[in-house]
């Protein structure tokens, strides 16, 4: 969330819009015109109160197969606690949300790939399961970080719905933890579990292209968010936020990823782009709430501005909503 934050939400903070006053960008050489974005699928923020909240993971998912769309959709569960519980999105170790046991987040999802395969036609879902790095809750990252890969392993195991491929999500985000806590829930996850991992990501603070600057937010570095976005492991790939509406945050990125291609990490291996369009909509928002087209074509126009950083393809575009 961060760049993200909507109101209420304990979310629109004034350090995620922090851009570094020394990241001066150059200006982008005009290439072609973007082609079309793909047709974006609906994410969502998912906030349990118990069992009984799976099963309004039916309704989401059947809406989900009726639209005709095939993507990538994420469900977020908010943060991982101590004792295998999940808190609410949105939310810090402070708030009195009800916290559940993290089994109820694949509940949930049994009961979303349920609906999605009883109402769609002939259209697929990736089905990305996510947590943030709020390190508030009480567990380390390397422990989140495997209890979640253990997780999405079980959900998988238990649907069996036709048109719906399970795999995972982490929403990263440099205000909310150190870097070391992030990093070790990355090493964590890909050792232990081999599916994709989409990194829907912020990058607060970090410089913009063509920025001499390395450092971002909280004690983080482009070296960390390139990291968490697909340093990790070869299965992580990258869906960042793209919320504002001036472009920084594609700046940003591509950034990050001339980083790696101009070193020995390579460049970010982006698969789509992330906007938060409809939760703004829901619960306000300034200057944050791209539409779908408007922050795939922005990442898109940015990445090919430059040679190094160029992508062939930018297969995904999914919108968040809360439930």
């Amino acid at each position: 969330m961060p760049f993200s934050r909507i109101v209420p939400a304990a979310a629109l903070l004034a350090a995620a819009l922090t851009v570094p006053t020394a990241a001066a960008h150059a200006a982008p050489t005009p290439g072609p015109a973007a082609p079309a974005p793909p047709a974006a699928t609906v994410s969502r923020y998912v906030p349990l109160t118990g069992s009984s909240s799976a099963n309004l993971g039916r309704a989401a998912g059947c809406a989900e197969g009726e639209s005709g769309r095939s993507g990538v959709r994420v469900l977020f569960f908010g943060t991982q606690e101590s004792g295998n519980r999940l808190r609410q999105p949105g939310t810090w170790a402070s708030t009195t949300t009800p916290r559940v046991a993290d089994t109820v987040a694949s509940g949930y999802a049994q009961q979303w790939a349920a609906g999605f395969a009883e109402c769609r036609g002939s259209n697929t879902a990736i089905l990305a399961l996510g947590v943030n790095n709020k390190s508030d809750g009480g567990v380390g990252g390397a422990a989140a970080g495997a209890r979640w890969a253990a997780l999405v392993s079980s959900a998988d195991s238990a649907i069996s719905a036709a048109g719906v491929t399970v795999t995972a999500a982490v929403d990263a985000e440099p205000g909310w933890s150190n870097p070391a806590w992030a990093r070790g829930w990355l090493d964590a996850f890909t050792d232990a579990n081999s599916r994709t991992l989409y990194a829907v990501n912020s990058a607060d603070g970090c410089p913009t292209y063509g920025s001499t600057s390395t450092t971002c937010n909280n004690g983080w570095t482009v070296a960390d968010v390139h990291y968490v976005s697909t340093g990790a492991a070869s299965t992580v790939r990258a869906i960042p936020q793209i919320y504002r509406t001036d472009g920084i945050q594609a700046r940003q990125w591509s950034r990050i990823s001339s980083w790696g291609a101009r070193g020995s990490a390579g460049p970010v291996r982006f698969a789509g782009a992330f906007s938060q369009r409809t939760a703004c909509q829901q619960r306000g928002c300034t200057n944050t709430d791209n539409t779908p087209a408007a922050a795939w074509t922005q990442l898109y126009n940015e990445l090919n501005a430059h040679s190094e950083t160029a992508v062939d393809s930018l297969p995904y575009s999914t919108d968040v909503r809360w439930p």
